[in-house]
């Protein structure tokens, strides 16, 4: 039976949280309002009209939300610092209580002897920002690199593990290119200036804390997924090319000193000249301690002539008959494995952290218990895919599981639940689900 203790005792054990998913207090003490409290004011934009004004109000209930982590017998919690409490309007004056917030929420996780892992970045760009243009305006490093200037220099001398962005690939894709998310902005002329600032960010994002905060621990987070190409036919097999470059290659490998994929692919040359990025190799480089690799599904792709650039579509899981999540994403710890070795294979990769992993069922509270049996499976298959990675030598240095409670799930509003417990959002009543006690037991061993 897999165990903790098979990882090795310095094997670091966590869960994550997200300001803008969790906190709610959207308007409390001086925050600014976000590009997401904005985007979910829109007409149909987020399920069920959905909103993250109050979200698990984790503003004012972190105390016993820290408590139930402790329960759980993790020793990392990851959180995200919201750019919009520190400056209500994204520059400007610093909002002190939105300081003295993350302050108390620092303490209390050292406190409790838990590892916090900051993350500088998880979506929620100051909503004044983005009528400057947010991630596609030419001051967006400006910006970006004053708001990290503050952070570490209030929180560096607790704070040693840092995050700098979460997924880049999914902001700029998601809400600059095909509007599913916020900012809900569409087109290449959105998509390639955003991409290339949050490259550059991701790396100067790395350099200040490396100036502010003596020993830290820096990383950042790549969204990836196997990219399977459907048939062994060669068109197919370019068309996951495109993909792969697209979805796990694009901000990892500028960051490792290698520039943007030079292969054969329409989006890059268009990448390269929009932005001249011959200019900011050196820049877009930064020696991290960690990758923080993220994994949900496998990605199956075709070749497609009537997609514009990319001449790819992807076979949906659904379509192959395979096991789903109620998400509709590939149940597939083989892939999760393959994923890990390619971004391992990287010679400047030093250590990996499995920043997020996880996965929604439809849960049903039977007599106050939730048997998510399903989302056990789910955790039990992933993590020995996880030590097999490791004892095949790779440098895996931790797990962070995706998430500690239910919440508000981007465009999914609090339809998706991820939570390893369970959130009445009318009463904010928590419940730990059986996958929660299962972590639990499975920690202790």
């Amino acid at each position: 039976m897999l165990k903790a203790s098979d990882f090795g005792d310095d094997f670091l054990w966590g869960v994550v949280i997200a300001a803008a998913q969790n906190e709610g207090a959207y308007k409390t003490d001086g925050r600014g309002l976000s590009i997401w409290d904005q985007f979910a004011n829109k007409q149909g934009k987020i399920k069920g009209s959905a909103t993250p004004s109050v979200a698990c109000d984790f503003y004012h209930r972190y105390k016993d939300d820290l408590l139930l982590v402790k329960a759980l017998g993790f020793k990392v919690f990851r959180f995200s610092i919201s750019w919009s409490r520190i400056l209500p309007l994204g520059t400007g004056k610093v909002n002190q209580e939105g300081i003295q917030f993350y302050h108390r929420l620092i303490d209390e996780c050292i406190n409790l002897d838990l590892i916090p892992y900051v993350t500088l970045y998880h979506w929620d760009l100051p909503a004044a920002l983005e009528k400057e243009g947010g991630w596609t305006s030419t001051h967006l490093l400006k910006w970006f690199s004053r708001y990290v200037q503050i952070c570490t220099q209030e929180y560096g001398n607790k704070v040693k593990n840092w995050i700098v962005l979460n997924e880049p690939m999914g902001f700029t894709s998601l809400g600059y290119m095909i509007a599913k998310h916020a900012p809900g902005k569409m087109g290449l002329s959105n998509f390639l200036p955003a991409i290339h600032n949050a490259v550059m960010a991701q790396a100067e994002g790395g350099r200040i804390i490396r100036a502010n905060v003596p020993h830290a621990n820096i990383g950042t987070s790549f969204s990836c997924s196997e990219i399977i190409p459907a048939t062994q036919n060669k068109k197919d097999i370019d068309a996951a090319k495109r993909i792969d470059i697209l979805l796990n290659r694009l901000f990892i490998e500028p960051s490792l000193g290698m520039g943007y994929p030079s292969d054969d692919f329409a989006l890059m040359d268009k990448l390269y000249l929009h932005n001249k990025a011959w200019k900011f190799t050196e820049r877009m480089q930064f020696d991290f301690d960690f990758i923080g690799v993220q994994n949900y599904f496998p990605v199956v792709v075709k070749h497609n002539s009537v997609i514009p650039i990319i001449q790819a579509s992807d076979n949906s899981a659904k379509s192959r008959k395979v096991p789903i999540t109620d998400m509709g994403w590939e149940v597939n710890p083989n892939s999760f494995y393959n994923i890990i070795r390619q971004f391992a294979a990287y010679p400047n990769v030093k250590k990996i952290i499995i920043s997020e992993n996880g996965a929604f069922y439809k849960d049903k509270i039977i007599n106050g218990v939730i048997n998510d049996i399903n989302r056990i499976q789910y955790f039990q298959q992933y993590l020995e895919a996880l030590l097999k990675a490791k004892n095949s030598g790779i440098n895996i240095a931790g797990y962070f599981a995706w998430t500690l409670m239910d919440n508000f799930e981007w465009s999914e509003g609090y339809h998706a639940r991820f939570g390893l417990v369970h959130v009445d959002f009318k009463t904010q009543l928590r419940t730990v689900k059986q996958s929660g006690h299962w972590f639990r037991q499975f920690l202790a061993q």
